[in-house]
């Protein structure tokens, strides 16, 4: 389970094939205007100017549910993690519990179609008839704690092991909301008509789902009903994803004798016994409210229907790896959700779930071919770089007291940077491949990675674990290891390119470097030292200076619109849009450190800060199905691309300089409206 106080740059995982695109770049043009719509002011509409004709371009395929930069590299890249997985697969000679052997037979058992369809829901006719035969509560959660610890399913709750925020020397059991479905709680509060389209078509899958698995059509609509009901009961129990933004308000420590005062109805002390949890005392509740209403919640509803509600976790969370008309009827949810057109193709989605369940020994293959010695180096540079821009800025500061700097000092300078890939791969002992059983597999490596999980109790935190595999096109930071992560994959235009000149690297992997060490900044992140501690530096002066500019920022972000009514949440982009803000100041001013950004000299047509600003644009370009867009308002905490493109810019009087921005311009603030936080 990746940590869940990771911030990330983009919304998803998006892997690249370095070498064949290197091939390229030398005939690249990095900045092309023939991807730009030249006949726009930037100032009126800087995504426009920029990225126009490429977006009128490039509408979003069928199989997709949003097309851009990253959905480009995840496209090519795809194919190129396929080469390498179908290479494997086809190695008849690679030695017993090697990487090749292993990732080479799950994706064997993944794509072995034929087999899949013979046997149908077979894989969980005993996990279901295990369920039906629960007689109790106490049954109940009994197989709770199995479908947990066996990783098919989460019902209830959500729970993980992770760092105790403010003694990150130690690892502690952790409980928080969770038990539903739906993409967020909000869905099923609010009677909106995309909302309730939304809430027919989960029911609709679920009636599917059951009558797929022996219910008669009158049963099916009873229990998507009981599903629904229940879950809804959850959500109206859970905090919106704006409060659980507060590392605070969701760090709450009990001594698990006194938790189940509280919740009598789990019984901690035998419920973590059974979810393999030994030798602790304490636990960290996230939302302390949320389990006392479940803990009602539970001795009111029968028995039956919380048999019920399992059965349901055991369908939805194995749906994807059961044969084709249990895969069908989830896409055609997914569609409802997404807007998507038509199926992502078997070997790209058995390809991610490779990358996602055994990416350690994915990775090892990865790096071997596209991952090399002088990108890391180079990568290395530009961290320091912006390491001293960004310290830069903070001297500069004129709305922070040297008491305060001295402490963001530390905390910068405490950063440790993760480059590439671990230095420690995991191994997966005891974890069982085989090239024909692939539900099995599949549980196999989720009971295992749970078994890891829970294994981390009782022992030193390990710095050297990585939160994302080393082919991913991502980067994050960590508030409690208090470290920058940049995986292999980060290495690719439009991020970077070795070819490419140093305006074009600055605007797109500067910013991302930038973007993550601002993290440890926002409004989130800055409530950790520089030990990774929950604990406050700040004086309370600075602090409310701070809390005022991103009260301001998160006002330019709650005017922008995404599709008729909905607009851009500020509180819940908050860190994604100070990430931005920071990182790209940082980046323009690493950048002025170089030959070409103290320059003046054009390369096709544009100085060296246009080129800047217009790498960072070009990162950001790209077209979303309205479905999608709707979903992401609930659930992403980025802002939309066009949005990204423009936030930060606005804010900075260099863009203002580089295209010349006036007055009476749409996007023009004047200068004392400009927000500048790092």
């Amino acid at each position: 389970m990746k940590s869940k106080y990771l911030h990330l740059i983009l919304p998803g995982l998006v892997a690249f094939q370095l070498q064949a695109q290197a091939q390229q770049s030398a005939q690249t043009k990095f900045i092309d205007p023939a991807n730009m719509d030249l006949s726009v002011k930037p100032g009126d509409d800087f995504y426009e100017y920029a990225s126009g004709t490429w977006i009128k371009n490039n509408p979003v395929p069928a199989k997709e549910t949003r097309w851009g930069s990253f959905n480009v590299l995840r496209d090519f890249n795809i194919n190129a993690v396929k080469g390498i997985i179908e290479e494997a697969a086809g190695n008849k000679n690679a030695p017993a519990g090697s990487p090749e052997k292993r990732v080479g037979d799950f994706y064997t058992a993944a794509m072995d179609s034929v087999t899949i369809e013979k046997l149908g829901y077979t894989p969980i006719k005993k996990d279901l008839a295990r369920v039906n035969s629960i007689k109790d509560l106490s049954g109940i959660l009994n197989e709770a704690a199995v479908l947990r610890t066996s990783g098919l399913a989460s019902p209830f709750f959500s729970f993980y092991v992770g760092q105790d925020r403010k003694n990150v020397n130690n690892m502690v059991p952790q409980l928080s909301q969770g038990g539903t479905s739906l993409p967020d709680r909000d869905y099923y509060l609010k009677s909106d008509a995309r909302s309730l389209k939304i809430q027919e078509a989960y029911k609709t899958y679920m009636t599917k789902l059951f009558r797929l698995t022996g219910s008669t059509e009158a049963e099916a609509k009873k229990n998507a009903d009981i599903v629904f009901n229940f879950e809804k009961t959850l959500a109206a129990d859970q905090l919106s994803r704006v409060e659980l933004r507060d590392p605070h308000k969701t760090y709450n420590k009990f001594a698990i004798s006194e938790f189940s005062k509280n919740t009598p109805v789990f019984n901690w002390p035998s419920m973590l016994s059974k979810l393999k949890v030994s030798g602790q005392d304490t636990i960290l509740v996230g939302v302390p409210s949320f389990f006392t209403a479940l803990n009602s919640t539970l001795k009111q509803t029968p028995v039956n229907d919380l048999k019920v509600y399992l059965k349901w976790n055991v369908l939805k969370n194995s749906a994807s790896y059961l044969s084709s008309p249990f895969v069908a009827a989830q896409f055609e949810y997914n569609q409802v959700l997404s807007g998507q057109r038509v199926q992502t193709p078997r070997w790209q989605r058995m390809s991610s779930l490779t990358d996602n369940s055994i990416g350690d020994l994915l990775g090892q293959l990865y790096v071997k071919t596209y991952f090399k010695p002088e990108a890391k180096a180079r990568m290395q540079v530009l961290v320091e770089n912006l390491r001293k821009a960004f310290e830069i800025r903070i001297k500069n500061l004129d709305w922070m007291s040297d008491v305060t700097k001295e402490k963001a000092l530390a905390k910068l300078h405490a950063f440790r940077p993760k480059i590439g890939y671990p230095d420690k791969w995991k191994n997966y002992d005891g974890l069982a491949i085989t090239s024909g059983t692939f539900f099995q597999n599949v549980r196999n490596a989720d009971t295992w990675a749970y078994n890891e999980m829970v294994g981390q109790l009782g022992k030193p935190v390990d710095r050297s674990r990585w939160g994302m595999t080393a082919p991913t096109v991502n980067a994050y930071y960590s508030p409690v290891m208090n470290e920058i992560v940049f995986p292999a994959g980060i290495l690719q235009f439009p991020f970077f390119d070795p070819n490419a000149d140093d305006a074009v690297n600055y605007g797109g992997i500067g910013a991302v470097i930038g973007h993550e060490m601002s993290h440890g900044f926002d409004d989130s992140g800055s409530q950790y030292d520089k030990d990774g501690s929950l604990r406050n530096w700040w004086t309370a002066e600075d602090l409310a200076r701070f809390k005022e500019k991103t009260k301001a920022l998160g006002e330019q972000f709650d005017k922008y619109t995404v599709l008729d009514t909905l607009h851009v949440n500020g509180k819940f982009t908050m860190g994604e849009n100070i990430g931005d803000l920071g990182g790209l100041n940082a980046a323009y001013e690493a950048f002025k450190m170089t030959k070409q950004g103290q320059s003046n000299d054009k390369i096709d047509g544009f100085t060296p800060d246009q080129r800047f600003f217009l790498s960072w644009a070009q990162v950001w370009r790209g077209n979303i199905l309205p479905e999608t867009a709707a979903q992401f308002i609930l659930t992403d905490p980025h802002s939309p691309g066009q949005y990204r493109t423009i936030g930060a810019p606005v804010n900075m009087d260099a863009w203002y300089e580089a295209f010349n921005v006036q007055p009476g311009d749409k996007l023009y603030k004047k200068p004392e409206e400009r927000i500048r936080i790092w």
